[in-house]
């Protein structure tokens, strides 16, 4: 099998593994869309005393709002990702075995996790956003290439994701129980990315900072590419120099970790 063909058949594995929890994926929908719900009523009574926060006007706010609930995740933005898998072979030395497959550890992990979040976005993320624009007054675009230039972003948004939850995950060699360093990484995720609030309406040198940070690529630059309001070569600069360097970085330290591995009990 051909490189390229083995790593499509890892994705391909993920999304068939996901899709297999019919259960839990339906739940999901009903959970996303109840959240959802929440934040579009608190979104119009914040609009309602200030409009135009952040530059959005309330239809721009509530797409905003339906938009975060589709990649929440499809991005893994609070868990739900491979995060808890790696760490637990790292911590039991069954890493060792995946260091001997005739692939590379990182792309291997990758694969597996655009293949899941691939299906939650289909399976997770198109029903609360469909509900949301029957119940609401969106700004959703009508031109097909608007959509196209969206996907885009949101698949270099799932690199920048796997990216940061990588080198999460490697910490596991040094700590074994990361559980402290994954929670801590999800409440900055969810801040960070904007999940709460747009970035948009962060003040001052804050708003400056966090538009900044990798976790902007992850809701603010595709809800912004779908509704038009950046330009599409400097958010796809912005989201690819993010995925380069934080896949560089977790190759690198990838590295550091895996000259020596332990393996618990022997």
């Amino acid at each position: 099998m051909g490189t390229g063909r083995l790593y499509a058949a890892v994705a391909a594995g993920g999304f068939r593994r996901y899709a297999t929890y019919r259960t839990a994926t339906a739940a999901g929908v009903f959970t996303n869309t109840v959240f959802g719900l929440i934040l579009a009523y608190t979104y119009i009574a914040l609009w309602d005393e200030r409009p135009h926060l952040g530059g959005y006007d309330q239809a721009q706010a509530l797409t905003y709002v339906w938009i975060g609930q589709a990649l929440l995740m499809t991005l893994a933005i609070g868990g739900g990702g491979f995060e808890d898998e790696l760490m637990e072979r790292i911590r039991t030395g069954d890493i060792a075995i995946d260091l001997y497959r005739p692939a590379d550890l990182q792309l291997w992990w990758l694969a597996g996790d655009l293949g899941r979040a691939l299906f939650q976005l289909l399976g997770r993320g198109v029903i609360p956003m469909v509900f949301g624009a029957f119940f609401f007054e969106l700004a959703l675009p009508a031109d097909p290439l608007r959509w196209a230039a969206a996907l885009v972003a949101v698949f270099l948004a799932m690199l920048v994701s796997f990216a940061i939850r990588y080198l999460v995950t490697l910490t596991a060699f040094w700590l074994l129980d990361g559980a402290g360093v994954t929670n801590m990484a999800w409440i900055t995720g969810m801040f960070c990315s904007g999940m709460v609030l747009p970035l948009n309406a962060f003040p001052g040198a804050l708003g400056e900072v966090v538009r900044a940070l990798p976790w902007a690529s992850l809701l603010q630059a595709p809800a912004d590419a779908l509704m038009g309001r950046a330009g599409l070569p400097a958010t796809y600069a912005f989201q690819g120099a993010w995925a380069v360097a934080l896949l560089a970085a977790g190759r690198l330290l990838q590295s550091v970790a895996t000259r020596r591995v332990v393996v618990q009990g022997g």
